[in-house]
């Protein structure tokens, strides 16, 4: 790349942050940072957006106005989690909002390959755009290439693909998650005072999302806190049935655990209670930290039964459409925009439990 190259890169950068802002504009909370416990937000705010950009010249795309486009959301998970609901209900409000002229959403029940057939379907039925939730990093190939033998521009949320940026999609929109887990660890040591027998609940196996939530906690915990030992790791699912059934099942195999590193609050909530049916105080005999921000797993740190929460903001609506918006325009954006999320804690949850999920 030469220097004009670069300048009109770091231009078009530029002009896709200022774009964001305004689009976002209006929050009842901003200005939130990653590694504070400030006020996490009802809407989100971008952390990052340096790095490669994706302009529609490379991606052999064509200008649509978004009030005149047909926009397809594809959901991997079936709704019976506050993260997925919010996620669908902020994407489906932002359509409405901007005036979109016909917006399709679709679920996969949690079903790769329902979630390939959603994604052509979409295209069949003439989406010029697509924003889709990945189920996993992998395995959405057939689906990206349907859509990129269309020039249809593909943004990603909240779950990376192993695929290339600005090849088979334009952009992934989600949150460092390797960070969330060096700041889990963090309150995890904290409120320990970094000694104690963890366990930790692992997400789905082969997720972008779980490997990197589970290296960020455990190398920080091995850096920060080396008195504490780590004596179980077993998947959970992001379930928080089958995290209950874990839990229980480790309590009995290891009964000196002190605290549980649950890689969302689903998984948390279900370690919740099985550590009272086993008799112990949540919060107290066995403390609980997690990543998501529901306003279930908050409630449970207002009433000193759970002892802290990394936010993931599922509430991609403003910030998909208006990186779509840019893009559509001509105005380059980043492959990878990273947002900022808050965190609760015994400080602070009573008075930002509101801004929970």
């Amino acid at each position: 790349m030469n220097s004009t190259q670069k300048a009109r890169s770091l231009t078009g950068t530029v002009a896709f942050i200022a774009a964001v802002g305004l689009a976002l504009t209006g929050c009842t909370n901003t200005g939130t940072t990653a590694g504070n416990s400030s006020a996490p937000e009802t809407q989100q705010t971008v952390q990052a957006a340096s790095g490669p950009t994706c302009s529609l010249d490379q991606y052999k795309g064509k200008t649509i106005d978004l009030k005149n486009a047909i926009v397809g959301f594809s959901q991997s998970e079936k709704e019976d989690n506050p993260f997925r609901i919010a996620e669908t209900q902020s994407v489906t409000d932002e359509a409405a909002k901007i005036g979109v002229k016909k917006f399709i959403k679709t679920n996969a029940q949690s079903t790769l390959s329902k979630q390939i057939s959603d994604i052509q379907d979409l295209i069949s039925q003439g989406a010029q755009v697509l924003i889709v939730a990945p189920l996993d990093s992998t395995g959405l190939e057939p689906a990206l290439k349907a859509a990129r033998a269309k020039n249809i521009p593909v943004i990603t949320v909240d779950r990376k693909l192993d695929s290339g940026a600005c090849s088979n999609y334009v952009s992934f929109l989600g949150s460092n998650f390797v960070q969330q887990g060096q700041r889990a660890a963090d309150q995890l040591i904290k409120g320990t005072g970094g000694k104690g027998n963890v366990a930790v609940l692992l997400g789905a196996s082969g997720n972008g999302v779980t490997t990197d939530r589970t290296s960020g906690f455990l190398d920080q915990m091995k850096a920060k806190a080396p008195d504490m030992k780590i004596v179980a790791q077993q998947t959970g699912n992001f379930d928080r049935a089958t995290g209950q059934t874990v839990t229980e099942q480790l309590l009995q195999s290891n009964p000196g655990i002190t605290a549980i590193y649950a890689e969302n609050d689903e998984m948390g909530l279900g370690a919740q209670a099985a550590i009272i049916a086993a008799g112990k105080a949540p919060g107290k005999d066995i403390q609980i930290y997690s990543i998501d921000g529901t306003k279930n797993a908050v409630q449970q740190i207002v009433a000193g039964a759970y002892n802290g929460v990394i936010e993931s903001n599922p509430r991609f609506g403003p910030l998909a459409f208006a990186t779509l918006k840019s893009f559509l325009a001509g105005t380059p954006v980043g492959q990878g925009i990273v947002i900022s999320d808050g965190e609760y804690d015994p400080s602070n949850a009573a008075q930002k439990v509101d801004s929970a999920f």
